[in-house]
């Protein structure tokens, strides 16, 4: 299982420029992390501890979110009525913004929850697809970091050759 850990989560830009397209830029899914953070902790949050939560959700797997991107979405997530907010001002230190889940973010995050129900379906169905179409078994775990053994380190050399493969004309003629 840590092996899946570390291939879906990259720790290090290094790690995710191996496989960029792992979802993390997904931004579509920020809005049922945000959702579930702000559920979890059934209370108002200044908008920091959400994005330091963030980092320890599974959607980003200990990579602190961009900060920026995390406002946008509570701010999409505030105009379609998900979360209101306002600012605290304390007497002493400077003004934070405050997030609460409303009743209809809590619907959407039920609905969240089918529908990442059906996304899984949706990927492991691609991942089949992609599998038959490179000639290979769907792989038990993901092949985008280092094989850490000797199997998945043959099936990585049988991916590379079969790509390979495909790329060579059989005739000479291109």
């Amino acid at each position: 299982m840590e092996q899946m850990w570390s291939a879906c989560h990259p720790k290090s830009d290094e790690e995710l420029a191996e496989c960029a397209a792992l979802g993390k830029s997904l931004n579509r899914l920020s809005q049922p992390t945000i959702l579930t953070i702000l559920a979890a902790n059934d209370k108002p949050m200044h908008g920091y501890i959400i994005v330091q939560q963030a980092a320890d959700s599974p959607m980003f797997g200990g990579k602190k979110p961009d900060a920026t991107g995390v406002y946008r979405a509570l701010k999409r997530m505030e105009e379609a009525e998900l979360v209101t907010s306002w600012w605290d001002t304390p007497d002493e230190g400077s003004a934070k913004r405050m997030f609460e889940l409303t009743e209809k973010g809590r619907l959407c995050l039920r609905r969240w929850i089918d529908a990442l129900a059906c996304y899984k379906m949706t990927i492991e169905e691609l991942r089949r697809y992609a599998s038959t179409a490179l000639g290979i078994e769907v792989p038990p775990t993901p092949l985008c970091v280092q094989p850490q053994d000797d199997t998945l380190a043959d099936e990585q050399r049988v991916l590379n050759e079969g790509s390979r493969k495909v790329n060579v004309d059989p005739h000479g003629i291109g």
